[in-house]
C-alpha cells in the first residue's frame, strides 16, 4: 500500500509545470504612420522572459530582404525585459506591412512581430507631426479655434491630412453650421498622400460675442457614420467693436483690473480645487461683463456680480473637477467679455497638474 502511494506521489510531482523559458510578447505591432522614401524606419519591440530559466533566441527570420532585425544574441535571464528591432530599408512608395518570426526555447511557436506605416515620395510641404489619427487618416489637430474674431471677418483654419490606408478615400466634414464652409484639396487621397482641409469661418453668421462652440466630424468618405471617434470640436471668440468711440470716450471708459489671469489647481489627490480673482473696475464709468463661459468641461464659474460701478470689486470663483479636466481636450479656460475698449475680451487660464 506504502509503495502504491509512493509511486503516485512521484506521477504527481511529475505532472506539475516545470519554472521554464517563457516569451511574453509586451509589444507585437508598431506603426510607424508615414515614412520617407528610402528613409529607413526602425520598430522597437518589447519582450519578456516570463519564465525561471534562461531564455535563449534561435533565430529571427524576416518576410522579405528589404528588412533587417537586431535581436539579444547572448541568453536571457529570467524575468528580464528585452527588445527586438526591425528596420525596413524604405524603398518602395505606398503602404507597407513587414513581419518577422522570433524562434526560442521559450516558446513551442515561432512568435510573430509586425511593422507598417507608408511610404511616401516626399513629406509634401508639410512639416509638422500628424499626431491624432480617425480611421485611416492622419490629421496634424482634432481642434479648431478662431482667436480674437471681428464681425466682417472670415479667418481661415487648415487641417493637414495624410491617407495612411491601403485605399483611396474622400476626406470631408460633416454636421457643418451656417457659418462655417470647408474645402478639400485634392478631393480625393491615394495611399501614402496627403491632403488640406480649410475651413473658412464666416462672422457675419454668428449670433453673439463670445464663445461660439460646436463639433463637426470628419468622415474618410461621404456616408461614413458620425461618433465621438470622429468629432472636431469648432471654437470661435466673436468679439465687440470699439473703433467708434472717441478718444474723449475712452478716457471715460470702463478699466478692467484683475489680482491674477491664471490660476493653478494641483489637485494631489483631491477631486475638487476651488480658486478665487478679484475684478476691479478703476474705470470712470460702470464697466459691464456680457459673457463669461468656459472654453472645457471640467469648470465651474460664479461671479457675484456683472456690472460694476467705478471703484466697486467682485469676486470671480472657479471650481475644478479633477475627473473631468484629465478628459479636457484643450487647456482649460474662462472667457469673459466686457465693455473694457483695452480689454473687450479676457482669459482666465487653469494650470492644471
Amino acid at each position: 500500500m506504502k509503495k502504491k502511494l509512493l509511486i503516485s506521489s512521484l506521477l504527481l510531482l511529475a505532472m506539475l509545470p516545470v519554472s521554464a523559458q517563457k516569451m511574453k510578447v509586451i509589444t507585437d505591432e508598431v506603426n510607424c504612420g508615414p515614412v520617407g522614401y528610402e528613409s529607413p524606419v526602425t520598430a522597437v519591440f518589447e519582450l519578456r522572459n516570463a519564465g525561471g530559466k534562461k531564455l535563449r533566441i534561435s533565430d529571427v527570420k524576416v518576410s522579405c530582404g528589404c528588412t533587417v532585425v537586431d535581436y539579444p544574441r547572448n541568453d536571457i535571464a529570467g524575468n528580464t525585459t528585452f527588445q527586438i528591432r526591425m528596420t525596413y530599408d524604405s524603398r518602395q512608395l505606398g503602404h507597407f506591412v513587414k513581419q518577422a518570426a522570433v524562434y526560442s526555447n521559450g516558446s513551442a511557436k515561432p512568435v510573430m512581430l509586425k511593422m507598417k506605416g507608408v511610404v511616401m515620395a516626399e513629406m509634401q510641404d508639410y512639416a509638422g507631426e500628424y499626431a491624432y489619427s480617425i480611421g485611416d487618416l492622419r490629421m496634424d489637430k482634432n481642434e479648431l479655434e478662431f482667436d480674437d474674431v471681428n464681425r466682417g471677418e472670415q479667418p481661415v483654419q487648415e487641417i493637414h491630412i495624410l491617407n495612411a490606408g491601403t485605399t483611396t478615400c474622400q476626406p470631408n466634414l460633416m454636421h457643418l453650421p451656417p457659418y462655417l464652409k470647408a474645402h478639400m484639396a485634392p478631393e480625393q487621397l491615394a495611399p501614402g498622400r496627403t491632403g488640406k482641409m480649410t475651413v473658412t469661418l464666416n462672422s457675419e453668421l454668428l449670433n453673439a460675442f463670445g464663445l461660439t462652440q460646436t463639433t463637426i466630424y470628419m468622415a474618410q468618405n461621404p456616408g461614413d457614420k458620425v461618433s465621438k471617434s470622429n468629432d472636431i470640436v469648432v471654437s470661435a471668440v466673436l468679439l465687440p467693436s470699439f473703433a467708434h468711440l472717441a478718444e474723449s470716450e475712452k478716457l471715460r471708459a470702463p478699466h478692467l483690473e484683475l489680482s491674477a489671469e491664471q490660476l493653478d489647481f494641483d489637485f494631489n489627490g483631491r477631486q475638487k480645487m476651488k480658486g478665487e480673482i478679484v475684478l476691479t473696475n478703476t474705470g470712470r464709468t460702470a464697466l459691464n461683463i456680457s459673457s463669461l463661459q468656459m472654453f472645457t468641461a471640467g469648470l465651474k464659474v460664479t461671479l457675484s456680480k456683472r456690472e460694476l460701478k467705478p471703484g466697486e470689486s467682485t469676486k470671480l470663483k472657479i471650481t475644478g473637477i479633477n475627473k473631468d479636466l484629465k478628459k479636457a481636450r484643450s487647456k482649460p479656460r474662462v472667457l469673459m467679455i466686457t465693455n473694457d475698449p483695452d480689454k473687450p475680451k479676457v482669459v482666465i487660464t487653469i494650470n492644471v497638474k
